[in-house]
């Protein structure tokens, strides 16, 4: 039998160019406010896409970009799961959410128990079985962080007090999510969190297990200390992107205030970050 010699090297680069094909390349999609959508291959997931509040502040999604959503329109065809942060009127719409689910019945939803409790309040004898898609998450302040899992999805979540803490908003459920996509790419959408390390610290060997390739914190992040420091020291993210933008907020750099000139922050509906693999 005659016995080809394959060169080592040749072997390295067959080995590292299959390696290649099998990674699949993720982006993020920017809806408006805090809304974004991931996509890594054929996965995408949504975090807070649908609201109807601006507080005369914050972009709302354009009524084109809305009914792709809708109807599954290209970019947004093939949602997988929608991730909610907290029920505040500039993040999240019940009515609208149990319609998205209701016309999308592959999406499946993922939300603090009090957004779940406002959307079975309105919901139809009909709109029922949409619950059965959807996933509650009830934690309180200090609880351990919780895990779920979907296809192709690795799922985390931990409640970090809204901003105003120690003395407004208390109530709110917010939930920081950490979802990794295919193995292969994690992202941390950190809602209204509040950028004070005594939330992070107490879960330091929680955030020590899963350094995100992105994560999208509210701008303030940027604007305080305290809020750079748990970016880049405690959650370690490869790259931020800062979202919950206002709009008096310019585009351009150079005409931001001073502490957010060398932030990256999302401000244009429809324009996209490459998240970087790790």
């Amino acid at each position: 039998m005659l016995k080809i010699k394959v060169p080592a090297v040749l072997i390295f680069l067959i080995l590292s160019i299959s390696a290649f094909a099998q990674a699949q390349e993720s982006e993020a999609h920017y809806l408006a406010n805090e809304g974004i959508m991931i996509v890594n291959g054929d996965t995408k997931i949504l975090f807070d896409p649908l609201y109807r509040e601006s507080y005369g502040q914050y972009l709302l999604m354009s009524e084109e970009m809305e009914g792709n959503i809708f109807t599954g329109t290209a970019p947004y065809d093939g949602i997988d799961a929608i991730f909610i942060s907290h029920h505040h009127g500039d993040h999240f719409s019940p009515e609208d959410i149990l319609r998205l689910l209701e016309a999308q019945p592959k999406i499946n939803l993922y939300a603090p128990a009090q957004a779940v409790i406002a959307m079975r309040a309105i919901a139809s004898n009909d709109q029922a079985v949409i619950f059965d898609r959807v996933s509650g998450v009830s934690l309180e302040y200090k609880d351990e962080p919780v895990s779920l899992n979907m296809e192709g999805l690795m799922i985390e979540a931990v409640r970090i007090p809204h901003s105003g803490w120690p003395t407004g908003r208390l109530g709110i459920e917010n939930i920081v999510w950490r979802v990794r996509l295919n193995d292969q790419t994690t992202v941390v959408h950190m809602g209204d969190a509040d950028p004070n390390d005594i939330h992070f610290s107490q879960d330091a060997e929680y955030w020590n297990r899963n350094y995100p390739d992105m994560a999208f914190p509210p701008y303030w992040f940027f604007s305080a200390g305290g809020g750079r420091n748990i970016l880049e020291n405690r959650m370690k993210a490869v790259r931020s992107v800062g979202i919950h933008v206002p709009v008096i907020i310019p585009g351009d750099p150079l005409r931001r205030p001073r502490e957010l000139r060398n932030a990256d922050l999302f401000t244009i509906p429809g324009e996209t970050r490459a998240i970087p693999s790790n």
